[in-house]
């Protein structure tokens, strides 16, 4: 069953491939996720992320999220928290940064199959996007729309080393998707349902139980207004970080 799940996802991820024809990009992700135990069932969970624009001209957005993480079983895990996003944005060839504020909340799932680690993401997001005006030839923020959104992220580790036992050291590769829907005032973001779709492999080390490194492609499919959409093609660089 849990073969036939991930099966689903990754044909989902992959499906819009068949027959995109909009927008192309080719951009880069800079990441870093960390996880800060502070108590025998909390952490404080940090991400910072910086995403160039298409071609890589330059910093797109800058992204910082932190929540508390409480772990309700060996593998469940709640966590609540805030998120910080400033994105370029351009009106009337007028360019500045937009910030959008979030507060979110999200429930992980954790299993194996064999030796693959598997793990299940639910998010809500409530989103306070920033509404921009053109004054004075600079970019200005004239207050917030506010919108909701759902996300589901499936990601499995496949170690490369030989042997069983726990995974400390040594190369891996690793397969996600992840499903974002609005739901709810859609009409202050795509007007739509489906905002977008992140499929993405990657190889990485694991140098210690405290640290690793990856790199890998997304593809990252945007639903945008009026069928609208873009295709962003992307190469990531990610530390994972578990003090």
């Amino acid at each position: 069953m849990k073969k036939n799940i991930l099966l689903v996802v990754v044909l989902f991820g992959t499906s819009h491939l068949l027959y995109a024809q909009g927008q192309t990009q080719f951009s880069g992700w800079l990441a870093t996720f960390n996880t800060f135990k502070t108590g025998k069932k909390t952490s404080i969970h940090n991400d910072i992320q910086l995403r160039s624009a298409d071609e890589l001209k330059h910093v797109q957005t800058f992204l910082f999220r932190v929540g508390l993480n409480y772990q309700v079983r060996k593998n469940m895990t709640a966590t609540a928290g805030y998120a910080f996003i400033d994105n370029r944005r351009t009106i009337a060839a007028v360019t500045g940064y937009a910030p959008e504020h979030r507060i979110w909340e999200q429930f992980v799932i954790s299993h194996k199959i064999k030796k693959a680690m598997i793990a299940h993401r639910f998010r809500l997001e409530q989103r306070f996007i920033s509404r921009s005006v053109v004054s004075g030839n600079e970019l200005k923020n004239d207050g917030h729309v506010y919108a909701n959104r759902f996300r589901y992220f499936m990601r499995s580790v496949l170690p490369l080393h030989k042997g069983g036992g726990a995974f400390v050291k040594g190369p891996f590769a690793a397969l996600q998707n992840e499903v974002f829907v609005n739901i709810g005032n859609k009409a202050n973001v795509n007007g739509e349902f489906f905002d977008q779709n992140r499929l993405y492999i990657a190889g990485g080390y694991r140098l210690s139980p405290k640290l690793d490194l990856e790199a890998g492609y997304m593809n990252q499919y945007i639903n945008g207004r009026s069928s609208a959409f873009t295709n962003n093609h992307i190469v990531q660089l990610a530390s994972y970080i578990r003090l």
